[in-house]
């Protein structure tokens, strides 16, 4: 058995796609399935069961001898929540009891960070452990993640394998529940659908030009094909950034979508969002060498390429993977 926990959501629910291509059926689903924005997500998928969350301990102390991995993807994912208590619940202090469970029973941990923990990359995006107590997250989200980084590597005992996967901006299909906080593919393509237009966040430091704010942005299948990796080699435990290395702007990602949806050009900008303003990250790229030397060799999708995928195959179809 593989146990995929959040496996309703954007990530997990893909990767239980993904396995279930690489011929894995015997599958345990963790989340809250009490969501109807996500069970298409999940309604087409090959599982043994669907397990509410809150279960999840109890049902794991009973079977633990059939499980063989747990690829730990469940999280409170809001980027903009302000309730510390409730990141701490789900985020830190749900991951450690996962983590004490693999120690205990003897299985190897996939878990999510995020890219988020780097804040605003005043120390780099380099997933060097020993960097990792120098980052600044700049919200309740970032933080928790950050928090539990930094707990498991003070773990004496880990698991016999584990990764802690720093994702950098996902997007792909099987977002469609996550609203705001849906990727920015997803957001223009709604945008454009509706409008013929694109608006993106305007610059508020001098250094960037309008819409010239990068990030790296990952494909959905690229992130799967790295924790399927480690589910299956099961060597060099660490904390791995999960992104292209490559980071492109605003303005190259709006242009692919018009380019996937054979629509012209009309782009235009707008203040970012006070709310969101002073946490707003300009930046990202990460560094994949460790990646690389731990045996990930694929290449990773172009934005162009993955973009044009996404809209064609999934968004203008309305599909789910």
């Amino acid at each position: 058995m593989i146990v995929v926990t959040g496996a309703a959501g954007f990530i997990g629910s893909y990767m239980v796609g993904k396995l279930n291509q690489e011929g894995f059926q015997d599958l345990i689903l963790v989340d809250k399935f009490n969501d109807p924005l996500k069970i298409s997500n999940y309604i087409s998928k090959t599982y043994n069961q669907l397990l509410d969350r809150d279960n999840f301990f109890e049902w794991l102390n009973d079977n633990h001898q059939f499980v063989q991995c747990i690829i730990h993807l469940g999280a409170r994912t809001d980027t903009i929540g302000q309730e510390p208590e409730i990141y701490k619940q789900l985020n830190f202090d749900y991951s450690k009891r996962i983590w004490k469970s693999c120690v205990q029973f003897g299985l190897p941990l996939i878990y999510a960070s995020s890219a988020s923990t780097y804040g605003d990359g005043e120390f780099g995006f380099d997933d060097n452990h020993q960097l990792v107590d120098q980052f600044k997250p700049l919200n309740c989200y970032a933080q928790s993640k950050h928090d539990f980084d930094l707990w498991a590597l003070a773990q004496e005992k880990k698991p016999y394998f584990w990764a802690g996967l720093k994702f950098f901006n996902v997007f792909g299909p099987n977002e469609y529940h996550k609203g705001r906080m849906a990727s920015v593919v997803y957001q223009a393509f709604n945008r454009v659908s509706e409008t013929q237009k694109m608006t993106l966040f305007r610059s508020h430091r001098p250094a960037y030009k309008d819409g010239e704010q990068a990030r790296d942005f990952i494909y959905v299948d690229d992130v799967a094909d790295v924790m399927l990796h480690f589910m299956k080699t099961r060597k060099h435990s660490g904390i791995y950034n999960v992104g292209t290395g490559t980071a492109r702007t605003y303005v190259d990602l709006a242009k692919a979508v018009f380019k996937a949806m054979d629509m012209k050009e009309d782009i235009s900008f707008v203040d970012t969002p006070e709310d969101i303003r002073d946490n707003y990250q300009y930046y990202t790229c990460a560094k994949i060498e460790k990646l690389r030397i731990a045996g990930y060799n694929k290449p990773f999708t172009k934005l162009e390429d993955a973009i044009d995928d996404y809209i064609k195959s999934y968004l203008a179809a309305e599909y789910c993977y």
